[in-house]
C-alpha cells in the first residue's frame, strides 16, 4: 500500500532536520500504527540512515549498526567496538570530519536499552555532547511503552527532557480509508472501519479484498491459519515487559463488562486491584477511559473502559469465545460466528466515526468542542453530545448503523424516536439553543434532508469530516 496520511507528523520531522543543529527525536506508540514505514519513509526523503534493533546481544546490535553507517561513512565498520560508548565517540569524530548530520534512526530502541541498560546513560551524555559541539540529528522509536517512558518519557528517565520534538504517533484517521481502498460508498468504508479500525498493517493486509469484508474477516482472523489470528496474545508478548498477564481484563471487557465492578465481578477479584492493570492497558492504547459528557475527565466516578480499537472488538468477539469452533469448522461456521457479533460491532463503530468527526463539521456555523456519549441515571442515553465553543449551542445526537440506504419511512421513525427522547439539563448554559441530529450511513437518493428540528447526517458528510484529522494523523 503506499504511503498516505502522516503529513503533521513528515512536517514535524523535516523541521527538526532543518533547523541546522544537534536534535533528539523521540516517536512512540502502539504496534502496527506505523512508525517504522513513517521514519523510513522520511530518513529515505532526506537521505539519512534507518537502523531497526532486534533481541540480540549489544555486542551484534553494535555490528549490525556499525555496517548499516558503513554506507555514510566509510570505513566504520572496520573496527570492532567494544561498548556504546566508543561506538558513539566514532560516530561523532567522523560526522564531524565528512560533515555527515544523518538522521539516525535507532528504530525499537527498547530492544537496545534491554540488552545494554547502560545505553540510555551513555546516550544521555552524547546528546549533551551533541547539543554543544555537533550536528547530529538522532531518532529514537519504539513500540514498547512502558520502556520509552523508561528510558526517555518519565521525569526520572536518563533521556528526559533532552528530545527536542517528540510524539505518540495515534492511529489513521479514518477519512483516509477512501484513498487506501479506492473506494467512496459510505457503507463500504464503514465496514472496512468496522473490521480494521484506524491501523495501517491491517488496511495493508485488507485492501486486497476491497468491499469483500467477509472474506477479509475469514481468511486473515477467524482462519486458525490467518495471519492475524492469534495478533493479540502476539501483541501483547512483544511489549517489554510482557503484557501477556493483562490478557483476563481484555477478555472482561471484550466480553462486555466496562465498569470496574463489572470487570472484577468476571474476573472474581477485588475492584481494586484493577487499577494498575487498567492503567497500562490505557498507556499501551488497547484501552480507553470514557466518562459521560461533562464528567471531569480524571474525576469521573461514572467511568466506562471500552476497548480503544475496533479490530480489537472484533478479536474478542469473534475469536477470543470461538476458538475451539474455528479451528474445527469450516468457513461457513467461521462466517457465522462473525455475522452474529457483526451488527453490534458495526454499530460502535459508527458511532465512534461520528464522534470523531462532530467537531469537523461545522455547523450552524460554529467550532465544536470533542463530542462523548452521555449516559446518567434514568436519562436517556445520547451517542453523540457536544456544544459550541461559545457554549450558545448544545448538539444531542443518535447514530443509526443501517446496512441499507435509508428510506423516507426509516427517517421518519428515526426522526421521532429522537424527538421523544428526554434532554439532560446541566450541558450547556441555562438559556443554550438545542438542536438533534440523526447520523445515518447512507440515504436513498431524492429525500428532502430539511426535516424541522433534526439535522440529518451521512455517511459521505463524515467520511468527508473525518479527512481534516487526517493532515496529520
Amino acid at each position: 500500500m503506499e504511503f498516505i496520511d502522516r503529513k503533521r507528523e513528515i512536517s514535524q520531522l523535516h523541521s527538526a532536520y532543518q533547523r541546522g543543529e544537534a536534535s533528539l527525536i523521540v516517536v512512540w506508540g502502539r504496534r502496527r500504527l506505523g512508525k517504522s514505514r513513517l521514519l523510513s519513509e522520511w530518513t529515505r526523503q532526506v537521505d539519512g540512515t534507518y537502523w531497526v534493533a532486534d533481541e540480540s546481544s549489544a555486542a551484534i546490535q553494535r555490528r549490525y549498526l556499525s555496517q548499516e553507517l558503513e554506507a555514510v561513512l566509510p570505513g566504520f565498520s572496520a573496527v570492532a567496538y567494544p561498548d556504546w560508548h566508543s561506538l558513539l565517540n566514532r560516530l561523532s569524530v567522523d560526522a564531524r570530519r565528512t560533515g555527515w548530520r544523518g538522521p539516525l534512526v535507532l528504530d525499537e530502541f527498547p530492544y537496545m536499552a534491554a540488552a545494554a541498560p547502560e545505553l540510555p546513560s551513555v546516550l544521555q551524555k552524547w546528546v549533551d555532547r551533541e547539543k554543544r559541539e555537533g550536528k547530529i540529528v538522532l531518532a529514537l522509536s519504539g513500540s514498547s511503552q512502558r520502556m520509552m517512558m523508561d528510558t526517555v518519557l518519565s521525569a526520572d528517565a536518563p533521556l528526559f527532557g533532552r528530545a527536542d520534538t517528540m510524539f505518540r504517533l495515534e492511529p489513521m484517521s479514518p477519512g483516509y480509508i477512501p484513498e487506501a481502498l479506492q473506494r467512496s460508498d459510505a457503507q463500504t468504508l464503514l465496514d472496512f472501519y468496522t473490521c480494521w479500525g484506524g491501523v495501517p498493517r491491517y488496511w495493508e493486509l485488507a485492501a486486497p479484498y476491497g468491499a469483500r469484508y467477509r472474506d477479509a474477516v475469514d481468511e486473515l482472523v477467524l482462519s486458525p491459519l490467518g495471519v492475524l489470528h492469534d495478533e493479540i496474545n502476539r501483541l501483547l508478548h512483544m511489549e517489554l515487559p510482557s503484557a501477556i498477564a493483562l490478557r483476563p481484563i481484555l477478555d472482561a471487557i471484550g466480553s462486555g463488562a466496562h465498569r470496574i465492578s463489572e470487570i472484577a465481578g468476571r474476573l472474581q477479584t477485588p475492584a481494586t486491584s484493577l487499577s494498575r492493570g487498567l492503567s497500562r492497558l490505557q498507556d499501551l492504547g488497547y484501552v480507553t477511559r470514557d466518562v459521560p459528557f461533562g464528567e471531569n475527565e480524571k474525576k469521573g466516578k461514572k467511568a466506562r473502559y471500552p476497548l480503544a480499537d475496533p479490530f480489537l472488538r472484533l478479536w474478542f468477539r469473534a475469536v477470543a469465545p470461538h476458538r475451539g469452533a474455528l479451528h474445527t469448522g469450516v468457513s461457513s461456521t467461521r462466517l457465522q460466528i462473525l455475522d452474529s457479533v457483526w451488527s453490534g460491532l458495526r454499530g460502535e463503530s459508527w458511532e465512534d466515526l461520528c464522534r470523531m468527526a462532530m467537531p469537523h463539521l461545522r455547523l450552524f456555523g460554529c467550532e465544536w468542542t470533542p463530542a462523548r456519549r452521555f449516559w446518567q441515571g434514568n436519562n436517556s442515553e445520547w451517542d453523540v453530545v457536544s456544544t459550541s465553543i461559545d457554549e450558545e449551542i448544545v448538539v444531542f445526537g443518535e447514530c443509526k448503523s443501517l446496512a441499507r440506504p435509508a428510506g423516507t419511512a426509516d427517517l421518519e421513525k428515526m426522526i421521532r424516536a429522537v424527538l421523544s427522547k428526554n434532554v439532560p439539563a446541566g450541558i450547556g448554559s441555562s438559556d443554550a439553543q438545542r438542536e438533534f441530529l440523526l447520523f445515518v450511513p447512507e440515504i436513498e437518493p431524492g429525500i428532502d434532508l430539511n426535516v424541522p428540528g433534526v439535522t440529518v447526517i451521512d455517511g459521505t458528510r463524515v467520511f468527508t469530516a473525518l479527512r481534516e484529522i487526517g493532515g496529520g494523523g
